[in-house]
């Protein structure tokens, strides 16, 4: 039931032993062996890349491809700790190699500084997962269209000023193990109501097998939000769900994303996008109010650390199979300093 890893079994050494000895504690030596059977592609090096970045070089994967076609700005540098300072003008992928690599010389890192866009089906075929960044609605669609018809798990990620969220699309059936209590029946032979119990031992625990279903990406975006389903949930809807769709959309629209040095233009811009948005989703335009126009602007590190954790520890456990994933939208709010996990999809 729990995927095989490549043909062989990739035995540790006790050298690897001993640099992912905490981890292997924390989640086992077959979660560790299955990690380090992984190939792993993130694309865009930006600040919430060089997050995700760090975190699974340090869980250790089997090798990293990091993809990335533009230059190093100023603008780059401050929420991008893998590149130095001196890197002006240099591709993001290249430029982040080093660092990254010193993090854990037992992972095979690449850079890669073609565009995502030019790369055929079959470059994404030969990785485990895919991590998307920075990338356009277009793209991310038929990348993870293509990865789900070939069992590639498909993560999606990026963070706008104090807001960040995260997709993943693990396949319709995804198993996993998680660890549980261990519940100990009662014995027979004392009577009155204590005997009848089972009682939860907490020092004893037990590896429950689970499955879970995801969708893609394009059937969680096109949420029907006319149906009486969907319309009755509303209530309970993060805001942040039709907040993406105006931050993507400008993406689409501008070919970038809202920045501080275009602020009067782009405000303007996100709050024609807004309404754009609500209406042809056909919800009420009071759903977001103006509010969230000047909070969108630019990575902001502290964000992508939040954002990159979260992204990096789903990354790791639907490698390792271990634990509960988030399914399928995570949501994060600076301003309010919590985050949010809701499914949006076809049912």
């Amino acid at each position: 039931i729990i995927d095989m890893i490549e043909k062989e079994d990739p035995v540790i050494s006790e050298e690897e032993a001993a640099q992912y000895d905490r981890q292997i504690r924390l989640w086992g030596l077959e979660a560790q062996k299955r990690l380090r059977g992984s190939r792993v592609l993130l694309v865009g090096l930006g600040g919430l890349g060089a997050e995700v970045a760090k975190n699974l070089i340090l869980a250790g994967v089997k090798g990293l491809t990091l993809l990335d076609h533009e230059q190093v700005s100023e603008e780059s540098c401050r929420a991008q700790f893998l590149v130095p300072v001196t890197a002006q003008g240099q591709n993001r992928a290249q430029a982040s190699l080093e660092r990254a690599q010193n993090l854990n010389p037992m992972v095979e890192v690449h850079a890669d500084s073609d565009k995502v866009e030019d790369k055929p089906d079959d470059f994404f075929l030969q990785f485990d997962a895919v991590c998307l960044t920075g990338c356009s609605r277009d793209l991310m669609v038929r990348v993870d269209q293509l990865c789900s018809q070939h069992s590639i798990k498909v993560f999606c990620g990026d963070v706008y000023g104090y807001y960040g969220y995260m997709f993943c699309n693990l396949g319709q059936e995804y198993n996993y193990v998680e660890e549980k209590p261990k519940i100990v029946k009662p014995t027979g032979g004392s009577d009155g109501p204590e005997a009848k119990k089972a009682k939860v031992d907490p020092n004893e625990t037990t590896m429950v097998k689970k499955t879970a279903s995801f969708c893609t990406l394009k059937e969680a975006l096109e949420v029907d939000w006319t149906s009486e389903k969907a319309k009755a949930s509303l209530k309970r809807t993060p805001v942040d769900y039709f907040l993406l769709h105006v931050l993507l959309k400008f993406r689409t629209d501008k070919g970038r994303d809202p920045d501080p040095q275009c602020f009067a233009e782009d405000s303007q811009l996100l709050r024609q996008i807004r309404d754009d948005v609500l209406e042809a989703l056909a919800v009420s335009g009071g759903l977001l109010n103006d509010d969230f126009i000047s909070y969108c602007f630019s990575e902001m590190s502290p964000v992508c650390a939040v954002v990159g954790g979260v992204l990096g520890q789903e990354v790791v456990k639907a490698l390792s199979q271990r634990d509960a994933p988030h399914r399928n939208l995570f949501f994060f709010d600076g301003r309010k300093g919590n985050g949010v996990v809701d499914y949006f999809g076809p049912n």
